[in-house]
């Protein structure tokens, strides 16, 4: 298959949308996690990230990588570009990739955090996030969340 034909994508079917009563069960969880990060940020003047395993450990190494190049190599754009790059390929030598915590690195140099960034909000906003998720998935009998640890 030559380099062009791929770029067209699989013939694999759009998977189809997911039942109403779904959406609004998503979606109201969604807003619950938000509410209590939301809240957290509003109450402590810090912002709250989001970023189980892939959520937390993602944000936490993420973070890591973005904070160790922006204080120990180079506060330039140049270090922000390297931090991503180590930070994903982190994340997937690890097995926790998580998309949103890719952006970890930019919100750290965009910020200019100091380690304490790590701490607060990295990790307690992740581990909400999962607390969250973990009881509110499990309140309904056809959830069972997470899959594994």
């Amino acid at each position: 298959m030559s380099y062009l034909t791929k770029l067209k994508g699989s013939p694999a079917p759009v998977p189809p949308r997911p039942p109403l009563k779904e959406l609004g069960f998503i979606s109201f969880g969604a807003f619950l996690a938000a509410c209590v990060i939301g809240y957290l940020a509003y109450a402590t003047n810090q912002p709250i990230i989001m970023g189980p395993r892939n959520v937390i450990i993602g944000h936490l190494v993420t973070t890591l990588i973005g904070l160790v190049f922006y204080h120990l190599v180079s506060s330039d754009w140049w270090s922000m570009a390297l931090a991503l790059a180590f930070a994903i390929a982190a994340m997937q030598y690890l097995r926790v990739p998580h998309p949103p915590a890719g952006s970890n690195p930019f919100i750290v140099f965009l910020l200019g955090s100091q380690w304490d960034f790590l701490w607060m909000p990295a990790l307690i906003g992740s581990v909400l996030i999962v607390l969250v998720a973990l009881f509110y998935n499990n309140l309904s009998n056809d959830r069972s969340y997470p899959k594994y640890w």
